[in-house]
């Protein structure tokens, strides 16, 4: 029998990413699938703040055993922007031209275009709280290349590839993009917690 987890999102391309590592381990249970049609706001200043009020939102409502997560690019020449903002860094959340329009005009030609992405994970298990991290180094393109993925995943090359998230099949991006390693993390502590 899998473990049947609500994954506290709504959001397809990541619930896409992660039901492909989980290689059916694990049953993932969407906020629709339970009826949670709420819109839990992301008021946190991190991160981990971000993803955890989703986690105890699910939990405290619902008790049920859930993740939330939080993600976002980390520009080092902006002072780590858009950072917590990164899905409304221009304004409207998920405008993804957008977000990626106003990354491009800020950096403008800055030499240093060194970034990451970061994903955080808050797991509530058996009324606890984990914490699962996971990160990839890379730098940001002059101009967007590539049609897959999402986000800023046009306008981001890993570290030692010479393609952008966006031009990846979602199996490569899933081979070490930072979700996928936080994911990792997530399904390695599930596992012990079955044997």
């Amino acid at each position: 029998m899998p473990v049947k987890l609500v994954f506290a999102t709504n959001n397809r391309h990541k619930l896409e990413e992660v039901s492909a590592k989980l290689d059916g381990a694990i049953e993932l249970v969407t906020l629709h699938d339970i009826g949670c049609d709420e819109d839990i706001e992301e008021t946190g200043a991190t991160f981990y703040e971000n993803a955890s009020i989703k986690s105890q939102y699910v939990y405290q409502n619902y008790k049920l055993d859930c993740f939330g997560d939080d993600s976002g690019l980390e520009v080092e020449a902006l002072n780590g922007e858009p950072g917590v903002y990164s899905a409304r860094y221009a304004g409207e959340h998920g405008n993804h031209d957008a977000n990626i329009q106003k990354v491009l005009e800020k950096l403008g030609d800055a030499a240093n275009r060194r970034a990451r992405f970061i994903s955080v994970i808050s797991l509530m298990w058996n009324g606890s709280e984990h914490f699962f991290e996971g990160t990839v180094e890379g730098t940001i393109r002059h101009e967007r290349t590539g049609t897959g993925g999402f986000g800023y995943d046009p306008i981001f090359q890993p570290d030692s590839f010479d393609i952008t998230f966006a031009e990846m099949t979602l199996e490569e991006k899933n081979m070490l993009s930072h979700r996928a390693r936080a994911v990792e993390k997530l399904v390695a502590f599930l596992n012990r917690q079955n044997h």
